[in-house]
């Protein structure tokens, strides 16, 4: 028995995708204020840990005259969902760029007790290695996608603009021949 119109999760995904593709390129303002605040908002969300994302990518919006709206939806890379393989992924990144190795085990069960207790105080309990390793974990991932994010999100912005005058154009064009049409038979 179906629970619903939307029980699949491929269909809550596409869903998901649209909404924030419709949300990127309905924005109004230039692409490339529309894609500076999305990759505002991708940077931060890889470089400062979260719950304290939102304090730091709007007001640098503000500051680099970025999308408000797209730095906080940029931030959603890392979620309540994603941050149990970006997290990791990124401390273990870090470890190795500063020559301390950690091993997933060792970063997933301190992470699992940042996770249990949900505070700071656990978070910068944890150690400065694998604090370190975090922020330079995610300085790294913020400097690979974030001109990756500022790139797609502005082509999918004119991309998305220049279809739409496309259909104005032509919808023009056949109201414009019912019009002549229209005279001629006078």
């Amino acid at each position: 028995m179906s629970r619903g119109k939307y029980n699949n999760w491929k269909e809550k995904a596409r869903r998901l995708f649209r909404f924030y593709y419709n949300k990127a390129v309905r924005e109004k303002g230039t692409p490339e204020y529309v894609a500076r605040g999305w990759a505002i908002g991708m940077f931060v969300g890889f470089a400062v840990p979260f719950g304290l994302q939102l304090m730091v990518s709007v007001p640098l919006a503000f500051l680099l005259k970025g999308s408000k709206l797209g730095s906080v939806v940029g931030t959603l890379a890392t979620n309540h969902f994603t941050i149990f393989i970006i997290y990791p992924f990124q401390c273990w990144l870090g470890s190795h760029l500063i020559g301390n190795p950690l091993s997933f085990a060792d970063i997933s069960s301190k992470m699992e007790q940042v996770i249990e207790n949900q505070d700071y105080e656990t978070l910068f309990g944890l150690g400065k290695d694998i604090i370190t390793a975090f922020f330079i974990g995610g300085f790294l991932l913020a400097f690979v996608s974030t001109p990756i994010c500022y790139y797609v999100v502005k082509n999918m912005v004119i991309q998305y603009r220049l279809n739409k005058e496309k259909r104005r154009l032509k919808k023009l064009e056949k109201l414009n021949a019912l019009d002549s049409g229209d005279r001629n038979t006078k």
